[in-house]
């Protein structure tokens, strides 16, 4: 064995060098290196020298000596602070204490209240999305606590393919069926809470719907086939429903799978008549799902609409489309996307259809939309023809020559990019011919960037609509948090409380998240939600001995750590300190 150093880069341009023991070994007659031991930083140990000769040597420890220091356990601490940090903002232990109450003496020997579970579910579907039995594993990395300190350790017993002790999984799912049954007053003293801490103005409502899909078989009845969204036709799965108001989730609904997305659109806005007493509202939604008759339906109920319709498979937008004077544009300053880049790239607007018409028509052009969809037809249209031309050799070659299997091979080819919105293909006395549609491609150049808006209201004009449609934008990518950045599918459980229990964690996990976004927006700190948990990732909750005497402390948090506390003025890192035994929770 020998020493070795190592030059490393920080963070902050410096180089730090290393000191590790390596030691040489020997395997298919070649002769390699491993290291041993890292000793740590060279400049650290220097100022150690004397005291590490000492050691080695047997000798007794000076008077001013450094204290022996021994490292016990190390957790990951700050994402938890964070998480724990928002729930007090929102308020959340105490709504849940007062809606989900207390658990029974023979439920729970530990008297545990379900707020705290609650917010072990939420913190993990935002720090590391996973089911309750792979929530054990993150209780072993992460220092998750109850409001008193009191941490929540994993209880292990095999038990089959389960690894998880029964009672400990019975905890978590009595958790889950307590959060089902108390959701409809839960969700209302969120929207209240909510209201008084951002003034929400509850006229413009955004709705979108989404399925997520099981594995295995469900709850009978309502785990069925239907649409799928995520790919899985194979799979069961339900319909989820998503309300937002002001960007805000105040609410959702859980359907059976095979539910059109069109009949629940009065039933959603019953229930915010109902339930959170909304007079006048604005609907906002997109044309697969506010069908004729729902917009009748709301227009009869003195509300009013605003939807995005489908740009495929509807003639009357082509027509809307080449009604676009160029000389008429109207600039939008704010734009369609919150993501949008600054001038010289545009979003403009200008109204079409004519006095007329029964409800007013928005044509949206957004130059980043079109630079994007514009890459992604000239790469969908060049490997389309890279299938058409191989196919093309092949027929010239001999390999392909009755018709039936060539028309197959076409056919195969063109679906793959989306082929068929772009060429046209035809057998000429054997010979295949293939050539950009003269029809299709022309439409589909006039959609790029391009979007259809429609409303009733009469008396707000382009760039109401278009404020608008960017909120529907912005709820779409929350649905995308939802179902994605949540890891909302699959769902493994099989009772329906549970499974809408699941939904119910993740739609809190989501307005949690949202809650983060807004502080760091405020603070004017450019990290995403998840960037800011992957920052206080640095915040480590350490257990040590100093001489034989146990101690507790937090790690320095990094710079862009400190960012993110700052943002949601935290300021006390250090977890409560449990005053009464036990210190830890099964």
């Amino acid at each position: 064995m020998y020493i070795r150093t190592i030059k490393v880069p920080s963070s902050r341009g410096t180089v730090n060098e290393y000191v590790r023991v390596v030691e040489s070994y020997r395997e298919d007659g070649k002769v390699k290196q491993r290291v041993v031991a890292d000793l740590g930083r060279k400049d650290f140990l220097q100022a150690l020298l004397p005291g590490l000769e000492r050691v080695l040597r047997g000798e007794p420890r000076l008077a001013d000596q450094p204290p022996d220091v021994d490292i016990l356990e190390s957790w990951t601490w700050g994402p938890v602070l964070l998480v724990r940090a928002l729930f007090d903002q929102l308020a959340l232990g105490e709504i849940f204490d007062q809606h989900l109450g207390q658990p029974k003496p023979r439920e729970d020997a530990a008297q545990i209240p379900y707020a705290d579970r609650a917010f072990v579910l939420i913190a993990n579907r935002l720090v590391r999305p996973s089911s309750e039995h792979g929530l054990a594993r993150w209780l072993e990395t992460d220092f998750v606590c109850d409001r008193q300190g009191r941490r929540f350790v994993p209880r292990w017993h095999r038990r089959g393919r389960v690894q998880v002790h029964f009672q400990q999984l019975q905890a978590w799912y009595r958790t889950l069926d307590r959060l089902t049954a108390a959701k409809s007053a839960v969700e209302v003293a969120l929207y209240h809470r909510l209201r008084d801490l951002f003034s929400l103005r509850p006229d413009l409502v955004l709705y979108d719907i989404t399925s997520t899909s099981f594995e295995g078989h469900g709850p009978e009845g309502l785990a069925t086939h239907g649409y799928s969204r995520d790919g899985k036709p194979q799979n069961v799965q339900v319909v989820v429903g998503l309300v937002m108001v002001a960007g805000w989730p105040i609410a959702h609904h859980v359907w059976s799978g095979n539910r059109v997305d069109g009949t629940t659109v009065t039933e959603v806005v019953r229930d915010l008549r109902e339930r959170f007493a909304f007079r006048r509202l604005l609907f906002v939604g997109d044309r697969g799902m506010v069908s004729a008759e729902n917009l009748t339906a709301l227009e009869a109920q003195g509300h009013g609409y605003l939807v995005g319709l489908r740009r495929r498979r509807n003639r009357q937008v082509d027509v809307w489309l080449q009604q676009v004077d160029e000389g008429n544009w109207v600039d939008c300053p704010m734009g369609i996307s919150a993501r949008e880049p600054k001038p010289p790239l545009r979003t403009r607007g200008q109204e079409v259809g004519g006095p007329d018409s029964p409800q007013r028509v928005f044509v949206i052009d957004s130059d980043e939309r079109r630079y994007y969809e514009q890459a992604k037809r000239e790469q969908a249209m060049e490997r389309t023809r890279v299938a058409l031309a191989k196919l093309q050799q092949r027929v010239a070659d001999g390999k392909l020559s009755n018709p039936e299997p060539i028309g197959a091979a076409a056919t195969r080819a063109l679906p793959a990019h989306h082929g068929y919105r772009y060429y046209r293909w035809e057998i000429r006395e054997g010979v295949f011919h293939y050539e950009e549609d003269p029809l299709r491609l022309p439409q589909e150049k006039r959609l790029e960037g391009r979007y259809v808006i429609a409303t009733g209201e009469k008396d707000r004009g382009l760039l109401d609509a278009v404020a608008w449609y960017k909120q529907l934008m912005d709820g779409e990518r929350s649905f995308r948090h939802l179902k994605d950045v949540l890891a909302m599918r699959p769902i493994y459980h099989q009772v329906e409380p549970r499974v809408k229990g699941h939904i119910f964690v993740a739609a809190l996990a989501l307005l949690v998240q949202r809650t983060l976004e807004r502080r760091l927006d405020e603070a004017g700190v450019e990290l995403s939600a998840n960037q800011a948990l992957q920052a206080v990732e640095t915040v480590r909750l350490v257990n040590f001995k100093v001489d034989k005497k146990r101690r507790q402390g937090v790690s320095t948090p990094s710079g862009r750590a400190r960012q993110v506390l700052n943002a949601m003025a935290i300021t006390q890192t250090a977890p409560p300190t449990p005053t009464d035994d036990p210190a830890e929770l099964m």
